[in-house]
C-alpha cells in the first residue's frame, strides 16, 4: 500500500484488489465479505443478495443516463448477476449546499423511473448536506436486497471448454461518460446504463449449465476476466475478432488513449456457460432487448493458468491484466 489513497485505488484494478484485500477484508473478515462477488450471500431461512455502491460519476448528466438511474442500475444489476431477484433498495443523499433543487429533481424522478422499470422498491434512505465547496455536487449511495434464486454462481465453477460470452457492445459508459466531461463529440455515443435483472433472469432460466455472471462496470471486461482465473489453474483466451465494439466508440477510444476492453460498461453482462450449454444460453440472451447483441468473445481453458490471452486480429497474442490505474476516474 501507498502511503496516501490516490485516485488509482478507485479505479477498479490492480489497487482497488490491493485495498480491499490488504485492509478491508482482514478488518471485518467472514465468509460473505471473503466471497467478494458482487454481492453478499447471507444465510437464513430464506437466503438472501445483498448488495451495496456508491456513486460519484462526473459530470452527473451524460447521454444515456444520470448519477440516479446509475445508482438504481448499478446495485439492481449487482443483486442480479449474484443470483438474485432485486426487490429492495436504499438510497442516500449526499448534497452539496448550493446545488440547484431543480437538477435534484430531475435526478430523484430519474431514479423512480428507473427503480419502477427494473420492478424494485426504495423502501429507505437518508439525506446529508455539506458545506458549499465540499461535496463537488452531489454523491448517492444505495443498498440493494433481493431473494436468492440461482445458487453457486461463482468463478470457481468454470471448467476447461467453457464458453465466455458478452451480452453487447463494451465501454459504451466509460466512453460517453469521458466524452461528456471533455464536451466532445457530444451525443454520438450514449451509455449503456441499464438493469439487467431481467437478462439475468432469462439467462438462468435458460436451463443452460451458468458458471457465473458478472457486470464488467470498472476496469471493463478484461480485469473483470482477469479475476475470474486469478491465482487459478485456468486461464481465458479471447479472440479480439469476435469482441463487440461500435465504430465510433472504438474511434473515440483512440482519439482519447482508452481501451474498450478496459472502459467501464452499466448495461452489459458477462457469462461462463458449460460449451454445451452455450447456444441455449445465447439464443437467451438475444431474446432479450438488453441482449440482441450477444456475442461468444472467448473460452476456458488451462493453457495459461491465472492468466487472460487475447488472440489478436493479426494472428498474435497478448496477456491481458488488471487495470493498473486509473485509466478513467468517476466513472460510476
Amino acid at each position: 500500500m501507498d502511503e496516501i489513497i490516490t485516485l488509482d485505488y478507485g479505479s477498479g484494478g490492480k489497487k482497488t484488489s490491493r485495498l480491499i484485500e490488504n485492509m478491508i477484508v482482514p478488518a471485518f473478515s467472514n465468509p460473505a465479505l471473503e466471497a467478494l462477488g458482487d454481492g453478499a450471500i447471507l444465510p437464513g431461512a430464506e437466503k438472501l443478495v445483498f448488495s451495496t455502491d456508491s456513486f460519484v460519476v462526473s459530470p452527473l448528466f451524460f447521454p444515456g443516463g444520470d448519477i440516479g438511474k446509475l445508482a438504481v442500475c448499478g446495485t439492481v444489476n449487482d443483486v442480479a448477476v449474484s443470483g438474485g431477484v432485486p426487490k429492495y433498495l436504499s438510497c442516500a443523499f449526499v448534497i452539496e449546499e448550493g446545488f440547484q433543487s431543480e437538477a435534484l429533481g430531475r435526478i430523484i424522478e430519474s431514479i423512480r423511473k428507473a427503480a419502477d422499470k427494473a420492478g424494485v422498491e426504495i423502501v429507505t434512505g437518508d439525506t446529508k448536506v455539506v458545506e458549499r465547496g465540499r461535496g463537488d455536487g452531489l454523491y448517492i449511495n444505495t443498498a440493494g436486497i433481493g431473494f436468492l434464486k440461482y445458487p453457486g454462481l461463482s468463478p470457481r465453477a468454470m471448467r476447461p471448454g467453457d464458453d465466455v460470452i458478452v451480452s453487447g457492445t463494451l465501454g459504451d459508459h466509460g466512453t460517453a461518460v469521458m466524452l461528456a466531461r471533455s464536451a466532445m463529440m457530444s451525443g454520438e455515443i450514449r451509455s449503456d446504463c441499464a438493469a439487467l435483472g431481467g437478462l439475468c433472469a432469462a439467462v438462468l432460466g435458460s436451463g443452460g449449465a451458468v458458471r457465473v455472471l458478472r457486470d464488467p462496470t470498472r476496469g471493463g471486461a478484461a480485469t473483470t476476466l482477469c479475476e475470474f482465473v486469478e491465482g487459478t489453474a485456468l486461464s481465458v483466451e479471447l479472440n479480439e475478432s469476435a469482441l463487440p465494439v461500435r465504430g465510433e466508440v472504438r474511434a473515440a477510444c483512440e482519439l482519447l488513449g482508452l481501451d474498450p476492453l478496459y472502459c467501464a460498461n452499466e448495461g452489459k453482462l458477462l457469462c461462463v456457460v458449460a460449451h454445451e450449454d452455450c447456444g441455449r444460453v445465447l439464443a437467451a440472451m438475444r431474446g432479450t432487448e438488453e441482449g440482441k447483441d450477444a456475442a461468444v468473445i472467448g473460452r476456458v481453458s488451462d493453457r495459461y493458468p491465472g492468466k487472460v490471452v487475447m488472440r489478436t486480429a493479426f494472428g498474435g497474442s497478448r496477456i491481458l491484466q488488471k487495470l493498473a490505474g486509473a485509466q478513467l476516474p468517476r466513472i460510476c
